[in-house]
């Protein structure tokens, strides 16, 4: 693994199913995210998907490709276009830096309206779980604005109840 590597991209059908059982496995039980009706009330054309359903897919991208070794040190996300039910997200990943076991991959999440969500994720893989026989991964330079999960040892991520743009942070909403 080296920087500038390309991650094979994943599709991932948006389904009314996936966008009401993301709401309700993080307990995000606004209307927007299982009412249609109530939706539509607020302005929008349909229910769409909350930012927690879209950090847990961009994590499960970069460890479906990494193997089941890997730990997510960081996630780092902004949501733009809304993922309706009956679209399709295509992720897609570079590799950005490599530094010993930690690799520092750029992720983007498209729909048929555009950039659903972008972003970045700090991986490190053990010796033993590395790709391409034990050799060097990346480095930890993640940075920005939006949804951000330190994960690593301990109880899991922390997460809080935050929106698109606010970060999320050790300790809550910062």
């Amino acid at each position: 693994m080296k920087s500038g590597d390309r991650l094979p991209p994943l599709e991932i059908d948006i389904t009314r199913t996936l966008i009401v059982a993301g709401a309700i496995a993080s307990r995000d039980y606004q209307d927007v995210h299982h009412d249609a009706e109530l939706a539509r009330a607020k302005g929008s054309p349909d229910i769409f998907m909350n930012i927690l359903t879209t950090n847990g897919l961009v994590g499960r991208y970069v460890t479906d490709h990494f193997g089941p070794s890997a730990v997510l040190r960081k996630v780092v996300i902004r949501l733009g276009a809304p993922n309706y039910p009956g679209d399709t997200m295509v992720l897609t990943g570079t590799v950005e830096e490599v530094d010993g076991d930690t690799a520092t991959i750029t992720v983007v999440g498209a729909n048929g309206i555009g950039k659903h969500v972008t972003g970045t994720v700090t991986v490190t893989l053990p010796e033993t779980g590395r790709p391409g026989s034990g050799t060097a991964l990346g480095t930890d330079t993640a940075a920005g604005t939006g949804t951000t999960s330190d994960v690593g040892p301990g109880p899991g991520p922390d997460v809080g109840p935050g929106s698109a743009g606010a970060p999320v942070s050790e300790g809550g909403v910062s």
